[in-house]
């Protein structure tokens, strides 16, 4: 069944269906002012966080998930009918009410026609702003003239911590206020007798506020209180102030605030009016009038819209692909990157799922989120990872979450030891040679960066710590310890208990540092490392190959996971694709274990993380065994390592199995047959039921997750291939054979490059010519020092 279509042209995901399976959403502002809105008008909003500053209310796994949001109610005088711009919350019958929702790049605009009357309501946050615009269109496509009223409506949290809202309420229900002042704004406080901080903004002690405004039509009545708009007994779907046409002009005085501000119109046939709903943070007397008078007015809100999307749009261009996969050019080009950003902004922090528990940056998370954007973004992707440097620990751990708005270098105190993870770090080795690659900027690797505890280093020794932190935590075998866990969080082999996921990562961690040190002409260093990886090497041989796979883990009793005799998770995903991505499995190795994971692992839907499921495994052990089976951890398809499997088979010249994987996955490709996915078709979601349950290819916890970033990253750098190194682009893409070729156009180091690719002999791999502006070039890398801004290259595929 299919909901909805992409238009590439205009950046936007089109819903032409409301009924949606579940909330499609979007993102709206930036890590200041954030907002989440979905297809039918839902969402909330929040300031820096969405646990401590949430200052629109939503409450989490409500039915509908959605609600409240942000709404316009239209009643028509004439009969007293009335109904909503987005379908929801009135949902009148779908035979008589149209809506098309428009997702685009921080903006979400929702289209109805119901009655003769036309809607067009379009929702944003201007850049830079710590306000949001609503602006509705309201058009009479009738044969008589209309009169309107229409009602905007939010529900605004008694206190923005979101725990005190939704569980203290003997607190949170008396401290809340509201009125319309003498400037016809909307003013909602909260603790208003006490000052309003700007240092320490998530303190409990202090005052909050939130203004609305109107402009383009007079106001005819508002509401503060809840209660007096909804009514007793009531919803969203049928508020008693709309029902009877007209708002009280409540104050709201403790219980529960809103924002609702009403307008009447007169609309002749064919003749269209415009109003704006401004509602931002600050005191309505001081802020609110100050950004009202500047930014209230429809012309104001057309040139920041403008301004928006050239915004994004400008990030979005730095790779624009065209291959015989439309799917997978509405991935590249628009959605996968664009849900890369989103996810780099928020990390795990803000969704409709994610209700505030991970009030920060996770470590390991925050990390890899960079790869996905670090071509897009490259100058937030470094500031990025210098934050993420400095919650680096002395010893090379890492604190398990950030929180930029809090953190202090060189005062945090470490965890505990056995609360240490051991893939935290590791991840640095992935993600700063990425920006290095991508740039240019050699000299990050010897800037000195504060450690999180007590000391500081180049970011070229913080990258040795993160190797020396596993290299001195090993166990009986000579393997890295998995501590609290690796980034499998459901792994539990106790403190000493031997990871092979983490001992592949060490490797490749080894391999890169090598490589650095011999750019940076630090052979010394290049000698430990290759030393290192030798030891690891031989660790690895003589425990870790059960034949046909790679085990996954030794416990701390001795209990070798992942053999032929171990009937729950006999195979597991990781440490199969990270043998070969690390180069530590032999060939005979990566070809066979890379063929028990598409015997074993493999299903229409995606590549299971291990199977069968744990259902009698000791939690003690594996965590994973609280969920069903087929799901998450347990034999479900996490989707965060999709991209690994791409990759792995991408190195072995495997184009059709990776494109096979890759497709399974993809969220696109699940456009026409949504009912399947259920979530958004146009983003990555963290976790698919596979097919040891009764609902396989069902997914949830979309947008914010790690899928983002593998899956662009193993999209544009191992089946396209264009991979930045550190002395030029590398051309090696990994297609399937049915492919023709493909075209690019990529930013590179300040320069345009545009890329054709030719595959007259239909194979995946393997280039035999390349030519940059007409001249041939030995091997596939477009070399860095070629003059010029903009260059043509033609690349061969053949055999």
């Amino acid at each position: 069944m299919q909901y909805g279509y992409f238009d590439d042209a205009a950046k936007e995901y089109v819903i032409t269906r409301p009924d949606t399976p579940g909330s499609w959403s979007n993102y709206l502002g930036s890590t200041e002012y954030g907002a989440i809105i979905t297809n039918n008008a839902g969402g909330y909003g929040f300031y820096k966080s969405a646990a401590r500053g949430r200052f629109l209310r939503l409450r989490f796994n409500s039915v509908p998930l959605d609600q409240p949001g942000r709404y316009f109610y239209l009643r028509d005088k004439s009969g007293g009918e009335y109904w909503s711009s987005s379908w929801q919350p009135v949902g009148k019958p779908l035979d008589q009410y149209q809506s098309t929702c428009r997702h685009g790049t921080a903006y979400t605009t929702i289209e109805s026609r119901y009655a003769g009357i036309a809607t067009e309501a379009t929702y944003f946050v201007p850049l830079g702003q710590v306000f949001e615009y609503w602006r509705l269109k309201v058009t009479n496509q009738s044969d008589r003239p209309r009169e309107l009223s229409v009602f905007s409506f939010c529900e605004f949290s008694n206190q923005w911590d979101t725990y005190q809202d939704s569980v203290n309420l003997q607190y949170s229900l008396f401290i809340v206020r509201g009125e319309l002042t003498d400037d016809n704004l909307l003013r909602v406080a909260i603790q208003d007798n006490l000052t309003t901080a700007s240092e320490g903004i998530f303190l409990h002690d202090i005052a909050r506020h939130t203004w609305m405004g109107l402009a383009g039509s007079v106001i005819d009545g508002f509401d503060t209180s809840r209660e007096s708009f909804l009514g007793p007994y009531r919803g969203y779907h049928n508020p008693l102030a709309v029902e009877q046409g007209r708002c009280t002009n409540s104050c709201a005085y403790g219980d529960n605030a809103c924002g609702s501000l009403q307008t009447d119109l007169t609309l002749q046939p064919g003749e269209s009016r415009e109003i704006l709903i401004l509602l931002g943070i600050g005191d309505a007397r001081m802020i609110g009038k100050q950004v009202f008078a500047e930014f209230g007015s429809l012309e104001r809100a057309t040139t920041e819209l403008q301004k928006l999307k050239e915004h994004w749009h400008e990030k979005l261009g730095g790779l624009i692909v065209e291959t015989p996969d439309e799917e997978f050019n509405h991935t590249v080009n628009v959605w996968g990157l664009y849900n890369s950003l989103i996810t780099f902004a928020w990390s795990r922090a803000a969704s409709l799922v994610y209700n505030g528990e991970r009030d920060g940056l996770g470590f390991r998370d925050s990390v890899q989120d960079i790869l996905g954007v670090v071509a897009a973004i490259p100058e937030e992707a470094r500031q990025r990872l210098e934050l993420m440097l400095t919650g680096q620990l002395a010893n090379g751990g890492a604190i398990p979450v950030i929180k930029p708005f809090e953190h202090r270098p060189g005062h945090e105190s470490p965890p505990a030891e056995e609360e240490y993870r051991s893939d935290d770090c590791l991840w640095f080795l992935n993600a700063v040679p990425a920006y290095v690659n991508e740039t240019g900027d050699f000299g990050f690797y010897n800037k000195v960066l504060p450690y999180a505890d007590r000391g500081e280093a180049t970011v070229f020794a913080h990258l040795r710590r993160a190797l020396e932190f596993n290299l001195e935590r090993t166990g009986e075998h000579g393997l890295p310890c998995g501590l609290s866990a690796d980034w499998n969080d459901c792994l539990r082999l106790g403190y000493y208990g031997e990871g092979l996921f983490v001992a592949f990562q060490l490797r490749l961690g080894l391999n890169v540092y090598g490589e650095v040190a011999e750019q940076l002409g630090k052979s010394g260093e290049a000698n430990w490392a290759l030393a290192q990886r030798e030891k690891l090497d031989a660790a690895i041989q003589a425990c870790a190959w059960d034949g046909d796979w790679f085990i996954w883990a030794i416990g701390e009793d001795g209990t070798v996971y992942g053999t032929k005799g171990y009937q729950e998770g006999q195979v597991y995903l990781n440490t199969q694709v990270w043998s070969v991505i690390s180069g530590a499995a032999t060939d005979k190795q990566a070809e066979r274990s890379m063929e028990a994971v598409h015997e074993k692992l493999a299903t229409p839907y995606g590549l299971m993380l291990a199977a069968p499921p744990f259902v009698k495994a000791p939690i003690e052990v594996m965590r994973a065994v609280v969920y069903n089976p087929g799901i998450k951890e347990n034999a479900g398809i996490f989707q965060h390592t999709q991209g690994w499997g791409v990759m792995a088979e991408c190195m072995l010249g495997n184009g059709e199995r990776a494109y096979e994987y890759y497709r399974a996955a993809m969220p696109a490709a699940y456009n026409t047959r949504a009912e399947i996915r259920q979530s958004e078709p146009y983003v990555q979601a963290q976790t698919t039921y596979s097919t040891y349950s009764p609902r396989a290819g069902n997914t949830r916890t979309s947008w914010l997750t790690g899928a983002a970033a593998w899956s662009y990253f193993s999209a544009t750098h191992y089946i396209l291939g264009i991979r930045p190194e550190a002395d030029g682009l590398r051309i090696d893409p990994c297609i399937p054979s049915a492919w023709s070729g493909f075209s690019a156009a990529r930013r590179f180091r300040g320069r345009l490059i545009r890329i054709v690719v030719h595959n007259p002999q239909g194979i995946c791999q393997g280039v035999v010519k390349m030519s940059v502006d007409g001249k041939d070039l030995p091997g596939n890398l477009i070399p860095v020092d070629l003059p010029g801004e903009e260059h043509n290259v033609e690349v061969w595929l053949g055999e």
